[in-house]
């Protein structure tokens, strides 16, 4: 489960592999994170600066790094699936 605060700026993320810790990662200066309206478990990070966001993104994802178990068994993370600017309308 996820809960995004302070307007995109702030992250929760809970319940991960049943814990019950609360993992809170704050964006980096100018990156917002946001829901996709599309996919169902997909967040979406935005910024003007490419490392900053990279770096968020890097973020989130060594909080939920699986550990003391087998990572062929438990799939269970976050993983980016798609870099790319976004298109102009």
């Amino acid at each position: 489960n996820t809960n995004i605060e302070s307007s995109g700026q702030k992250i929760e993320l809970r319940n991960f592999l049943g814990e019950k810790r609360v993992r809170r990662v704050d964006m980096l200066e100018g990156v917002t994170v946001a829901r996709s309206d599309k996919v169902k478990d997909e967040l979406i990070l935005e910024g003007n600066n490419i490392e900053y966001v990279g770096r968020s993104a890097a973020l989130i994802g060594q909080s939920c790094l699986v550990r003391k178990k087998d990572i062929r068994k438990f799939l269970d993370g976050i993983y980016v699936s798609d870099k790319r600017p976004i298109p102009i309308e």
